[in-house]
């Protein structure tokens, strides 16, 4: 299912979500605007954001402040983007040149700060000090993982509590923090606000690992992405980490060669390691535990057509190839 479909009972919300966020993105700077404008409309699936309104729907909410916090949390999303590219030193993103190709990496840090403190602007107009007490937690514990993923390069020593450990971090926590936003502004119980935020956090992680499946298994055509960049930037993921512990002592030592000195001259043979250890196969299978344990997150919630949403969010979630 496209997510056109998927997102067929928010329609009418990501259309005002869109008209938010334009209105949002205005600034008197003109570089911040050409930037920021470039890098929002490059694309993209809207995962987050889709997550606050379709939990907020789920959990009863009727108002409209879930569009301005589906916002917030975009922004917050784009932000992490920038600065990863310029970190990783990436030219594409989404089938683009990254916007540090487009505009040099000194524009891409300071939209970026540009975003997260119009982020942090909207949100206190939301007026609740849970609200942002979550975002503020959510964009703090982000860049630790940011920090715990920049140590961990060229480290072939890492296992998987410790990449797990960097997934929940950089990826799952602002994925957790908007389902729990959902649940904070239909006034849900704390049971579940907890079941909503634990459905994000699973759901984040087996985004993320497939993501990793992706960047050995995918096309380039579909992802939007140079595949092997991870390796290139010499990351540990879950494919790489599989193979050092269950593969071949020969395919060990490629991989960790690999990690450790990192770029794209080993890839072929640390390919061929990965497919003879059924790495890919054993990562997606953790994927496919993390979105079960994300839908019985969901046991908490009544039926509704949002809820049906969310299910079949956690099945493409780990069915997608881009």
């Amino acid at each position: 299912m496209s997510l056109t479909k998927l997102y067929a009972p928010i329609a009418e919300d990501m259309q005002a979500l869109d008209a938010v966020i334009r209105d949002r993105l205005y600034s008197d700077v003109v570089l911040i605007r050409q930037v920021a404008e470039y890098i929002i409309g490059s694309g993209g699936k809207r995962l987050r954001p889709a997550m606050v309104l379709f939990t907020a729907g789920a959990a009863g909410y009727r108002g409209t402040q879930h569009r301005e916090l589906a916002a917030v949390v975009e922004f917050i999303h784009t932000a992490t983007l920038l600065h990863d590219d310029v970190v990783d030193e990436s030219d594409l993103r989404r089938g683009n040149k990254t916007a540090n190709a487009m505009f040099g990496n000194a524009a891409s840090v300071l939209v970026g700060d540009f975003l997260y403190t119009r982020a942090f602007q909207m949100m206190v107009g939301v007026k609740s000090m849970r609200v942002m007490e979550v975002l503020a937690d959510a964009t703090n514990v982000i860049a630790e993982g940011e920090v715990l993923q920049l140590l961990n390069c060229h480290n072939a020593d890492v296992d998987v509590d410790d990449y797990l450990r960097v997934i929940r971090y950089k990826t799952a926590k602002l994925f957790e923090a908007a389902t729990r936003l959902g649940g904070i502004l239909a006034g849900a119980t704390p049971e579940v606000e907890e079941s909503l935020a634990a459905f994000g956090m699973h759901l984040g992680t087996a985004f993320q690992l497939v993501d990793d499946v992706l960047d050995y298994s995918g096309e380039e055509a579909d992802t939007g992405k140079h595949i092997g960049d991870d390796l290139a930037e010499g990351k540990p993921t879950l494919p790489l980490i599989h193979v050092m512990k269950h593969g071949s002592a020969e395919h060990a030592a490629c991989v960790r060669k690999a990690i450790e000195s990192g770029g794209r001259d080993d890839f072929p043979a640390v390919l061929a390691a990965i497919r003879a250890s059924g790495a890919i196969e054993a990562t997606q299978k953790v994927a496919e535990e993390e979105a079960e344990m994300a839908l019985k997150a969901l046991n908490v919630l009544p039926a509704s057509v949002f809820k049906d949403s969310l299910v079949d969010l956690s099945k493409f979630a780990v069915a997608r190839k881009y």
